[in-house]
């Protein structure tokens, strides 16, 4: 096989991929968007042959040539095949040396526990899914030894998420926060300020909250020409390719804050996805580059820009307009101070933005312990319960609003949620450097949601997978990870709202 031939040979092989992974990524939507749960069995069968091919086109000889003679000529490839080469190649040390058969029975138990894990939450029943978080851990502990690792075996699975990430500089970074949102939480609660909430727990009409999500999705700009809408039990976005990405919120009848910042968290995962380079799609790297710069876009969305007063005074109205009967006795003021309260929380999708990386905490150190074999899956529960009134002070009264909140374990997605907390760090940094070039809080006040969109595009979106984390982090900002920069943004909010200063 000659370079020329290799060149084609690895675009069809790619579009093989792309294929199957479409087809997958699609029965996973129906089965989160409302398919028929007597169906679980037949689709998680049809997600393993899916997956078990996706194996053999990834491992084939003809892949091995291709990524090996293409690896030799990396100074005659176009920019878009360079960068596809190189998270190929990634992709395929992740996959080549785990046996096929056993990717394709963890493809398959991932599809039945994600099923589980729904109706062990709705009975607030950990020991239903139990064995299946089980196996998930059993199988991950298995890849990470078939795939090798330095230090700390979590580091693969963090590098994985976030490439170059691993259990030395999160543990820093982690601490770093700790040190300093821990005495800003104690000052909040010592300041004696009450803040007004009880509007939020009046009864909401759902449909007129999902009226208020498509209205919030709109004025954002994403574009519903290319994406799709829909409601699951916890939100998520899936991006098939720019012109298909799709999103979901969830709402409850007395929880009006959840379903209207979770619309707007995952619009902010969705516009990074329909603002990737149109020249890309079609390519591999039509998709954006680790989960710690999609969170900065969803985060910077939703809490910078979401929570920020401007962008408040902007939806009241018409916010106020669906829910008048609610909203009439609540001040502009109010409503500001009420999505920004500082409250230790069970959810942490419905945590404050300033305890958020507390509830990311348990998580990662749960992780940890499980992947090293130090705890064992059947004490969840407990630990969880332990941790969560060590770093929050409150502890859960059920499974539901404790261990099984969140339907990351049951997809497999270990190592992912350190990504949440890296991508506040990120968002605080990237708004910083936009605010260089815009006037930021004059554009949420009147709504120019576009030039926000489009400085986010052309410094970060459009390049999709092409460049690498931390080169977009230092191309935008100047400098790479950086705490200090988001501990100084909750810092001077909280002391306003607080009246610390």
């Amino acid at each position: 096989m000659d370079f020329k031939i290799a060149k084609e040979r690895f675009e069809e092989l790619l579009i093989k991929l792309r294929a199957l992974e479409y087809a997958s990524a699609t029965i996973y939507w129906d089965s989160a968007t409302g398919a028929p749960k007597k169906g679980a069995g037949e689709r998680a069968k049809t997600l393993g042959v899916l997956s078990g091919e996706v194996h053999n086109v990834m491992t084939c000889d003809d892949m091995v040539q291709c990524l090996k003679l293409l690896d030799e000529n990396k100074d005659k490839l176009d920019k878009i095949t360079y960068a596809t080469l190189n998270k190929i190649k990634r992709e395929y040390d992740q996959m080549a040396k785990i046996p096929k058969d056993e990717f394709a029975q963890y493809s398959e138990l991932r599809s039945l526990a994600g099923q589980v894990w729904e109706d062990a939450k709705e009975k607030s029943d950990f020991t239903l899914f139990e064995p299946y978080l089980e196996k998930i851990f059993k199988y991950q502990r298995k890849f990470v030894e078939y795939r090798g690792y330095d230090g700390n075996p979590y580091n693969v699975l963090l590098d994985d998420y976030e490439p170059g990430m691993n259990v030395d500089i999160l543990d820093d970074f982690f601490n770093s926060l700790r040190e300093k949102i821990v005495p800003l939480v104690k000052r909040i609660k010592e300041s004696g300020k009450k803040i007004r909430t009880d509007f939020t727990n009046r009864s909401f009409n759902v449909e007129k909250q999902k009226e208020f999500s498509k209205y919030l999705l709109d004025i954002l700009g994403f574009d519903f020409e290319a994406g799709m809408f829909k409601e699951s039990v916890h939100p998520f976005t899936l991006n098939l390719n720019p012109y298909d990405v799709r999103l979901t919120s969830h709402f409850t009848k007395n929880i009006l804050l959840s379903g209207i910042y979770g619309t707007i968290h995952e619009c902010g995962h969705a516009l990074y996805e329909q603002d990737i380079d149109k020249d890309l799609v079609g390519s591999s790297v039509a998709t954006g580059v680790s989960m710690g710069i999609h969170e900065s876009q969803s985060r910077a969305y939703e809490n910078v820009i979401g929570r920020n007063i401007n962008f408040c005074g902007f939806i009241y109205p018409k916010l106020k307009e669906l829910f008048t009967d609610k909203l009439q006795d609540v001040t502009l003021k109010e409503f500001y101070e009420g999505v920004n309260e500082v409250k230790p929380s069970l959810i942490r999708i419905e945590a404050d933005e300033l305890t958020y990386s507390l509830h990311i905490m348990v998580r990662y150190e749960i992780e940890k312990k499980l992947i090293n074999k130090e705890i064992e899956v059947k004490d969840l529960p407990e630990i969880w319960n332990k941790k969560m009134n060590e770093y929050l002070g409150v502890s859960p009264d059920n499974d539901a609003d404790g261990v099984l909140q969140d339907v990351h374990w049951s997809d497999g997605l270990i190592g992912y949620f350190p990504s949440y907390a890296l991508g506040n760090a990120y968002a605080s940094q990237f708004v910083n450097a936009m605010k260089k070039d815009i006037n930021f809080n004059n554009a949420l006040k009147e709504g120019n949601f576009k030039a926000i969109k489009d400085w986010l595009t052309e410094k970060i979106h459009k390049y999709g997978s092409t460049k690498m984390p931390n080169d977009i982090l230092k191309d935008v900002t100047g400098e790479g990870l950086n705490p200090k920069c988001f501990i100084e943004y909750l810092k001077d909010k909280y002391e306003k709202i607080y009246n610390l200063k």
